[in-house]
């Protein structure tokens, strides 16, 4: 599906999840249009990775937070030596896990934020040879993650270079994103930064991206805006990113922009 913008919905729809009386694993088509595969117990859709671009693969994953339909993306990058680092990671079962083996070997695992870890639990389980990193702040809030590593410092040389880079979004503490460039395919990767929560929603998050201002366009979230406490600091990173040439946008929820990706982020950081 694409707007006339050219922004691609999430390839794992929007809707809530298809209730299947049968107790076997059954094929089912979400509202967005996609094919996953549901089972009873677990009320959960099975996804399937879908490519992005060279070496960049996404996959999705739909949950329900507070009453609120939420769907969460994890990007699989393969690096130099089939080396694979799981982005933002989601829930691994059985089929993907598979699907992500064939691609390489995991190396890496990032939680890329204060906030998208939830899943790094499970992830590191099914690959315990792999590297867990996460966002500045992520270990104290995370204790019971005992492998998890800090994220390297700007000046320390990460294993993932120099095909993949990371950033800080500073200003915002109660986040600490970071923001990751892809340089052979110019994909950027954010999680919260900016959103567009385009396609067949369920009310509730229809009226959640109303509220916050990303239903429309793409935009900085009221949500997110009201978290920076140091404009300043938020402007310099957000500048500093924006120095990496994306044509394309991956975000973690909901869309992925294809085309004008840096002049459309441009704009909506401009608003801040």
């Amino acid at each position: 599906m694409r707007t006339q913008r050219k922004a691609r919905v999430g390839l794992q729809g929007q809707g809530p999840p298809v209730r299947c009386m049968s107790k076997s694993f059954k094929t089912v088509r979400t509202t967005g249009g996609t094919m996953g595969v549901f089972h009873q117990d677990t009320r959960h859709f099975v996804q399937h990775l879908h490519p992005l671009a060279n070496a960049l693969w996404h996959a999705t994953h739909t949950f329900v937070v507070h009453g609120l339909p939420v769907s969460t993306r994890m990007t699989v990058v393969r690096l130099s030596g089939d080396r694979l680092l799981l982005h933002s990671p989601i829930p691994i079962h059985a089929a993907l896990r598979t699907e992500i083996e064939a691609l390489g070997t995991v190396r890496y695992i990032v939680a890329p934020s204060k906030t998208h870890h939830l899943f790094a639990p499970s992830c590191a389980a099914a690959f315990p040879q792999a590297a867990l990193f996460g966002a500045p702040g992520l270990r104290a809030k995370r204790p019971d993650l005992a492998a998890l590593q800090d994220l390297p410092r700007p000046e320390e040389k990460a294993p993932w270079r120099p095909e993949l880079e990371h950033l800080q979004i500073e200003g915002i503490p109660a986040g600490n994103e970071t923001v990751w460039f892809h340089h052979p395919s110019r994909t950027l990767i954010v999680t919260d930064l900016v959103q567009w929560w385009q396609g067949d929603l369920p009310w509730q998050a229809r009226a959640y991206a109303s509220l916050t201002g990303v239903r429309q366009r793409l935009a900085v979230a009221r949500t997110v805006r009201l978290l920076v406490r140091d404009r300043q600091a938020f402007q310099r990173s957000t500048q500093n990113m924006l120095q990496w040439p994306c044509s394309r946008l991956v975000m973690a929820h909901n869309a992925v922009i294809e085309a004008d990706a840096h002049a459309q982020l441009s704009q909506a950081l401009a608003q801040m």
